[in-house]
């Protein structure tokens, strides 16, 4: 059997990988990927290892699990996982994986416990995920301390939770430094989830992210998220108008009085901060544009902050206003299969029906979410045909889904076989 025999034995995605490979080096640039990179089992097989399973992926928030012992689980392609607050405040990241026989050890979506039990054999663990109990059949010899749960990697800042199943994961620390700066305002330990929504869209997890890194379908598809967003990606678009300048400069004037960061801040293509003003006369992303929560986050004193967007590849954007904030997490379940989970925030002390009403402050990106999915769907339905190929990027309003590629492709063909680059960020 030659060397190829041996390593298409061991590695059953070898062809695929040099295959996705030639097709990245091939790619033209500011063009759409070839047709498998949107639909074929194997190519999606590879974005699970070669991405989900390598990069940093943005998991919940802090506030989802306050106290010692709560717990919330996902999905990352195969492998589920669980986040456990423990001792001391510590967040803890595990495969959610019994070490006996394989069984998944928490199957709730979220919860509190004083231990993590097995409810197949009962096997016990510590919050920090050492085995405490496996009962008196395992034998005399039987040594618990070979049988922890198995770790991941797991990094906070300013409430987020960002998780990574690779052993040495992408530098990060400079975005956790800027997220706790950027963050600092909102108090982000005394947050909650007022509302909560999981969508599936039957499209590859790309169109999702494509579809949300540019606003070129705004005005044809989300009536309801333009009665308060500006199409302006930050406050340095080329195509921003003189209005908007002058709007900028003045919000900017008043964010600065306040003390909150406002400046475009890029990591690479990876990740990107800026804050950008809404609509003018209007201060939160709502149906009327009015505050959705009465009590303001963290130390704001003014429902007016315009919207501070965060977006971290591969998969989350975020908005956080004055009163309120959005946040989401994107999970690819197969190659046409994509989750999207949507939370909104508020302050911890504000009271449902009184300071706010869950079911108004919902409305304007429940819309947007469902418009978003049916294009989604369509464009996947459409990439599936025969008469399928690349075709070009807007230079002007789709710059974003273009860096978005452009990221993908480097990422995918670094981590098929070459050594990954630190993150770093550039300024901009």
């Amino acid at each position: 059997m030659d060397s190829m025999s041996h390593e298409r034995l061991d590695d059953p995605l070898a062809g695929a990988r040099e295959a996705t490979s030639t097709m990245l080096a091939q790619r033209t640039p500011q063009f759409s990927l070839p047709q498998p990179f949107y639909n074929d089992a194997r190519l999606f097989a590879l974005d699970m290892q070669e991405i989900f399973e390598k990069e940093w992926l943005f998991a919940g928030m802090a506030c989802e699990i306050p106290a010692k012992g709560n717990f919330m689980t996902l999905e990352v392609g195969d492998n589920p996982l669980i986040l456990v607050r423990g001792a001391e405040g510590a967040i803890h990241g595990f495969h959610n994986v019994c070490r006996h026989r394989g069984s998944r050890l928490c199957v709730k979506d979220k919860g509190k416990v004083a231990k993590l039990v097995c409810p197949y054999h009962q096997w016990t663990y510590e919050l920090d995920g050492r085995l405490l109990f496996a009962g008196s059949d395992m034998g005399d010899n039987f040594d618990l301390n070979q049988y922890g749960l198995k770790p991941i990697q797991v990094r906070t800042a300013g409430g987020f939770i960002f998780v990574s199943l690779a052993e040495q994961p992408p530098a990060i620390d400079d975005l956790l430094a800027t997220l706790e700066h950027y963050l600092e305002p909102y108090d982000m330990a005394n947050t909650k989830v007022a509302v909560e929504s999981s969508i599936v869209e039957q499209a590859n997890w790309k169109l999702v992210i494509e579809n949300n890194r540019e606003c070129y379908h705004c005005n044809g598809a989300h009536p309801e998220l333009l009665n308060t967003l500006l199409e302006f990606d930050d406050t340095d678009d080329p195509r921003a108008t003189p209005a908007y300048k002058a709007q900028v400069a003045r919000k900017q004037a008043d964010w600065d009085a306040e003390q909150v960061p406002w400046q475009l801040k890029r990591f690479g293509k990876r990740n990107r901060l800026t804050r950008t003003p809404l609509l003018e006369g209007t201060v939160s992303m709502t149906m009327d544009g009015k505050p959705g929560c009465r009590k303001l986050m963290g130390r704001l004193q003014s429902p007016d902050m315009g919207s501070l967007r965060i977006l971290h590849l591969p998969n989350s954007w975020n908005h956080f206003m004055g009163d309120h904030a959005v946040v989401f997490r994107v999970l690819p379940l197969g190659p046409q299969q994509t989750l999207v989970t949507t939370k909104w925030l508020v302050h911890a002390d504000a009271v449902a029906g009184v300071d706010y009403d869950p079911e108004q402050l919902r409305k304007v990106w429940d819309a947007t979410n469902d418009q978003d999915r049916r294009l989604a769907e369509e464009n996947q339905r459409g990439i599936n045909s025969r008469a399928y190929q690349p075709g070009p990027y807007s230079t002007t309003y789709e710059f974003g889904v273009i860096d978005f590629i452009d990221w993908y492709s480097e990422r995918m063909q670094e981590n098929i076989g070459h050594t990954a680059p630190h993150l770093h960020m550039v300024k901009g």
